[in-house]
């Protein structure tokens, strides 16, 4: 019979939003040794999902030592153990998918959970903190030396301080976000960085964003709008070839350690390609999706002329107008500025392969050179063309590469 293991999670927000991190510590019952931990800083985000990610990354550490293992699951978040007990319904959209994540990891039998006191969850509570800390610093938390458990005892100890007094506000949480930003140009900041680019040697290993649009679809050659509110079509067979290629350079090139893509499929198609070459999962971020282009989805820019004339006119000539239905420029920037945030804390010092599409690649770009709104009619994307952002620590970024297609020639 499999062996058991004992789980207990936790995760903090300094805002509620704010910055947040989770704790996971895996243990074994008989002994109270410490099998794994694990930790992380998630950027701007509230308890409830910090505390879901801690949940998430404990019962995946302990499928990892040994996937029949029944868990015990010991948590002092109320929420997340009634809901995933089946007593709470789960009413907050943002907290479905994740819940949804947990039950995935680990068949529903398998899995019991328990609530604690705050003062019995100190080794998750700490790793929690470890991981928030880092983030402050720029970085994401290691692991240190291991922790003997008869030290901390059954549990006991200070529950996260910036979390609040009460967790009974975990009912009332609100979603993720990010402060409320004005126009597109409030995600850059107000005044450069003092350090030049000749500075940036000395600033340690930058993240680096490898950004590859996505291969041909049937809508590519024939230049229609396909966004994230059109029809989500595949990869045609020249897109997967395309693929393909890309997936032969980056494993010749073996400097790829981490793959984020779109949620739509020809980015995921494109994704899984290079995946499946590298031996790595993706992770998919719903912020780098297409813009929605709303009435002028899979019409081509003559049509839409054709059609809509003054809409067109007053959406080349505001990056904050949306075509109607649709999403504006300015939207657009805020949640690939958001996501561009979460991913460099999540993979600091890095080199992550973003797959996603012609707008996000630009609007990364763009941020990085500090130029304006309309600089996105000025780029040239190529199907499963690669570009590349290096993100130092002192707020600075370096265009290295722009529509390289010399890996489909």
């Amino acid at each position: 019979m499999a062996r058991g293991f004992v789980v207990e999670a936790d995760g903090g927000s300094r805002g509620n939003p704010g910055p947040a991190g989770y704790g996971a510590v895996v243990l074994d019952p008989a002994t109270g040794e410490t099998l794994t931990e694990a930790a992380e800083y998630i950027g701007h985000a509230t308890n409830n999902v910090a505390e879901y990610r801690g949940l998430i990354a404990g019962l995946r550490a302990a499928k990892a030592l040994d996937p029949e293992a029944p868990v015990r699951v010991r948590m002092d978040s109320k929420l997340v153990v009634e809901q995933m007990s089946g007593r709470w319904k789960i009413k907050h959209p943002d907290m479905r998918p994740l819940a949804a994540e947990a039950k995935s990891v680990l068949p529903a039998g398998q899995v019991t959970y328990e609530w604690i006191p705050r003062e019995k969850n100190k080794h998750a509570d700490r790793l929690a903190n470890e991981a928030m800390d880092a983030g402050k610093k720029g970085r994401q938390w290691e692991p240190g030396a291991p922790v003997v458990r008869s030290e901390l005892g059954l549990g006991g100890g200070a529950g996260i301080a910036a979390q609040g007094s009460d967790r009974l506000s975990d009912r009332g949480s609100g979603p993720a976000q990010r402060p409320a930003q004005g126009p597109v140009q409030d995600a850059l900041p107000e005044t450069a960085p003092s350090a030049g680019w000749s500075a940036a040697a000395d600033l340690g290993t930058p993240t680096t964003f490898v950004l590859l649009r996505h291969g041909e679809t049937a809508l590519t050659p024939e230049k229609r709008f396909s966004g994230s509110g059109g029809t989500d079509p595949d990869l045609s067979e020249k897109g997967r070839w395309q693929a393909q290629q890309a997936a032969i350079s980056f494993a010749a090139g073996g400097t790829v350690q981490a793959i984020v893509s779109s949620p739509l499929a020809r980015c995921r198609q494109t994704a899984e390609a290079v995946a499946t070459r590298l031996g790595l999962d993706v992770r998919v971020d719903e912020g780098l999706r297409e813009t929605d282009f709303g009435v002028f989805e899979g019409l081509t820019f003559a049509e839409v002329r054709e059609r809509y004339p003054a809409e067109l006119d007053d959406w080349l000539a505001s990056a904050e107008t949306a075509p109607p239905g649709g999403e504006s420029f300015a939207a657009v920037a805020r949640r690939v500025a958001l996501s561009r945030d979460k991913l460099l804390a999540r993979y600091a010092g890095k080199t992550v392969l973003l797959v996603t599409h012609v707008t996000p690649v630009k609007t990364l770009v763009r941020l990085a050179l500090g130029a304006p709104p309309e600089s996105l009619f000025r780029m040239e994307l190529s199907a499963a063309s690669v570009s590349e952002v290096a993100y130092y620590a002192d707020g600075n970024a370096s265009l290295r590469l722009l529509n390289d297609t010399s890996h489909l020639r």
